[in-house]
């Protein structure tokens, strides 16, 4: 079974009646939503992110058909009088991301994140499927640059010498110890960025990610 049939169990699976509830759901017309089940074009990736994003589906599944259809559940962001700053800004917004609670959006109080510094969105597709556009991140601003998690994804902001880079990468690390490898975990971001550590302004880890109801 490939990503299309694979798509047109979902609609039984999620519990919608028929295909035009199923379109309108994603947001895409009904004639495009057929064109796919009919295996006439190949599931877009805006379609597998609202997938995700609105119904939890599982894009390994989709894609390859391993694990199961539908995630559990990932906590909800709602506004709190207390915890952890949510900041509607994308990384361009800013020369230094600098938390100030008086310019966040709202606070967030989820337990498990609230040792974070911030909560932001995502914008773009480099790294993707690992954090889709319109996701929220969970972010722990990180101090001492000699102990990082190789492997993990983290914001990164750079300064004028390192062409201020503003980016959400996994970082690796590099043969000199004074450089780390920036890298996307997007398959059509091909190639690695590397930079000296002491170009670097500010750095937070990706604790997390958190999906949002409509406020």
């Amino acid at each position: 079974m490939n990503e299309n049939q694979r798509l047109k169990t979902l609609i039984d699976l999620l519990g919608f009646k028929n295909q035009k509830d199923f379109a309108l759901a994603l947001n895409i017309q009904p004639g495009s939503l057929s064109d796919i089940l009919r295996e006439r074009i190949n599931v877009s990736n805006a379609v597998k992110d609202r997938l995700n994003l609105k119904f939890n589906v599982n894009l390994a599944w989709l894609e390859d058909g391993i694990g199961e259809p539908v995630l559990k559940k990932t906590p909800i962001v709602t506004p709190s009088k207390e915890g952890v700053p949510y900041f509607n800004l994308s990384l361009e917004d800013t020369d230094k991301f600098i938390v100030e609670e008086e310019q966040a959006e709202y606070l967030v109080n989820y337990r498990p994140f609230n040792d974070c510094t911030a909560y932001l969105p995502v914008y773009g597709d480099s790294m993707y499927p690992k954090y889709a556009s319109g996701e929220i991140i969970a972010v722990k601003e990180i101090t001492n640059y000699d102990i990082l998690q190789w492997g993990e994804a983290y914001m990164v902001m750079t300064d004028e010498e390192s062409n201020s880079l503003r980016t959400i990468k996994l970082i690796f690390e590099h043969s000199d110890s004074a450089k780390i490898i920036l890298r996307s975990s997007n398959p059509n971001f091909k190639g690695d960025t590397i930079i000296n550590k002491k170009n670097i302004q500010t750095l937070y880890i990706i604790k997390g990610k958190i999906t949002r109801n409509a406020i």
